[in-house]
């Protein structure tokens, strides 16, 4: 057995890699994987670069911005597997989720599912606080994270200006809840289950899920510290190869209450499986019955496979709200922080299904699609539209990002 440490913190979307540890994947693949839970991102992109941990679960744009340079401590990463597609949601206090609802037609629900409609009602709803002279505050668990980036985009699409209109904090998920009930933020975008812990709590409201912003999009991603990848290659393979089976054994409704009592146990996320269960289901509270099983999806539709395009987008709404300048050598940084190259290489010989390119056209497909895989068989991607359709292809990241960039205030 060989050991490998790996650090995580306590969100649904960690559920492969604890899996991968509790349930045998990891072992079958001769790796003895010890988890360290933590307490939040900069802890883990500071402890993965000091050498603490071998790989994490990670921010998707954080290996990025780390590869260029935008942390603390210096340190090359790569990200050979993706932790899933979707996950996240956009959760409001009670008192301004009644202010959005009193934008609407006299329902009593939220459009969690609509994020056009949801963040039409938003933008009038801070109309009226700015008449007022009211702040409104939300957080983000970190700079460098598709919940900063996904919230700004949801923002100006619906016509806020995110740097203007409102603050936006950094506040750790485990914290979201209670910042929320003693009012110090007014919202937050946040991984699962942490705005179902505040829906239980009475203390707020979903108004729309990562899902609804940008379909099928990347959430997390396992990092590993280059070094390893450099010195021992083969490791870094089976790691896939265990996740990848883990992805495959979480991605079956049937075994969802067995996950959501694992990830309850306070090793993990210290959670109670009821409300682990209602974020597996993609339900949140009275303004959704109905749940959706592609909020969450942790390997159908090439969920695992790191897409360079994915990292492209991220790197492009990285530049557009000024976390750093666009050059062709900072997207080549970005592009080959995502390593496609070693997923391929680890799931070769086995019955994975691989995309047969390494890029996709961002946003093109309305409904799912089947493609042929890289040996033939078929492949069901997407759907993977953007809320104001909008398309993102990286062979034009030039022109949109100029685009982009045009649209802020």
């Amino acid at each position: 057995m060989t050991r490998l440490s790996a650090g995580f913190l306590p969100l649904m979307d960690a559920a492969i890699l604890i899996a991968a540890a509790r349930l045998g994947f990891a072992d079958q693949e001769g790796i003895e994987l010890q988890l360290m839970r933590d307490a939040s991102w900069a802890n883990i992109r500071d402890r993965i670069a000091i050498g603490h941990f071998d790989a994490a679960h990670m921010l998707a744009p954080m290996p990025i911005a780390a590869n260029l340079g935008l942390g603390p401590l210096p340190g090359r990463l790569a990200a050979p597997f993706a932790m899933g597609l979707g996950g996240n949601a956009i959760c409001v206090g009670n008192e301004l989720a009644a202010e959005i609802l009193s934008q609407g037609d006299g329902a009593s629900t939220l459009p969690i599912h609509d994020a056009a409609l949801s963040g039409h009602r938003l933008a009038a709803a801070l109309e009226q606080r700015r008449r007022g002279g009211r702040a409104t505050r939300f957080a983000v668990v970190h700079s460098h994270s598709g919940h900063n980036l996904e919230l700004r985009y949801f923002m100006a699409a619906s016509g806020i200006d995110p740097d203007g209109d409102v603050e936006i904090v950094i506040v750790p998920p485990p914290f979201m809840p209670d910042a929320l009930a003693s009012g110090r933020i007014d919202g937050f975008c946040v991984g699962e289950p942490w705005s179902n812990v505040a829906i239980a709590r009475g203390v707020g409201r979903v108004i729309a899920t990562k899902n609804a912003i940008w379909r099928s999009s990347p959430e997390k991603v396992l990092a590993v510290r280059h070094v390893l990848l450099d010195d021992d290659p083969g490791l870094v393979h089976a790691l896939v190869r265990a996740l990848y089976r883990a992805a495959v054994w979480c991605d079956e409704p049937g075994n969802h209450s067995e996950l959501a009592h694992l990830l309850a146990e306070p090793g993990h996320l210290n959670v109670p499986a009821t409300i682990l269960q209602d974020s597996l289901a993609g339900r949140f509270g009275p303004d959704d019955d109905t749940g959706g099983r592609d909020f969450f999806v942790t390997c159908r539709r090439a969920a695992t496979f790191p897409w360079r395009s994915h990292a492209l987008w991220l790197y492009s709404q990285m530049v557009r709200w000024n976390l750093l300048d666009h050059s062709s050598a900072n997207a080549k940084i970005a592009n080959g922080t995502y390593r496609p190259d070693v997923y391929r290489a680890a799931l070769a010989g086995t019955d994975a299904l691989l995309p047969a390119s390494d890029a996709k056209v961002e946003g093109a497909l309305t409904q799912a699609r089947d493609l042929p895989s890289a040996d033939g068989r078929t492949l069901l991607i997407g759907p993977d539209g953007f809320m104001d359709g909008r398309i993102f292809d990286p062979a034009e990241l030039d022109s949109y990002i100029a685009e982009q960039r045009g649209d802020v205030k």
